[in-house]
């Protein structure tokens, strides 16, 4: 895979790292992440793409950075819910970024996350999300006996030589959202 978008739900910031040791990925976060202590060191030195997601007028300016990133070989992942959850549900997908797949004709890959518990169940332990700290979550995973992740990489999505119509970036972004939402059963 070269030149790819991988796009995945998002439940916490062990997704990086499973991912990342499956494929070599550049990730795009929001600029805030950039001033986290420790964190934000280690998300600059491993080359993430930072956003500004606040600044509605630089989207176009982000398309494009994200675009060339793509066309420059890159393999790059977003999390389009901008945010994290317990696993036990999805939240509705940002589309904008899913444009710049589409200018690069890069293929998408969309990845199904999930924790599972010893039972089956949803492992919400595993989750940095709502009101839980950094700290919180390092701690939470740390007194996990056994913890599991599942990568469910689905079919992927060629968006170079799609028609027009198929290209539309917001009816990409609910088929992505459907079938990773399918694949968790929600």
């Amino acid at each position: 895979m070269s030149g790819a978008m991988v796009v995945a739900n998002h439940i916490s910031w062990v997704d990086i790292h499973a991912l990342n040791s499956i494929v070599p990925l550049r990730f795009i976060a929001k600029s805030e992440i950039s001033k986290w202590p420790v964190f934000g060191y280690l998300a600059k030195k491993s080359n993430v793409l930072f956003i500004d997601r606040d600044k509605r007028q630089l989207a176009t300016r982000i398309v494009t950075m994200t675009s060339k990133s793509l066309l420059e070989g890159d393999n790059l992942c977003i999390f389009p819910e901008g945010t994290t959850t317990d696993g036990t549900n999805i939240l509705p997908f940002k589309s904008s970024i899913i444009q710049a797949a589409i200018q690069a004709n890069a293929s998408i890959h969309p990845v199904a996350i999930r924790y599972p518990s010893l039972d089956g169940s949803n492992n919400i332990s595993m989750a940095y999300a709502g009101e839980t700290t950094m700290i919180e979550s390092i701690q939470q995973i740390l007194l996990q006996k056994n913890p599991a992740v599942e990568l469910h990489f689905l079919t992927p999505i060629i968006t170079a030589g799609r028609s027009e119509n198929a290209k539309g970036r917001r009816e990409l972004t609910l088929s992505i959202q459907a079938s990773i939402r399918q694949k968790l059963d929600f």
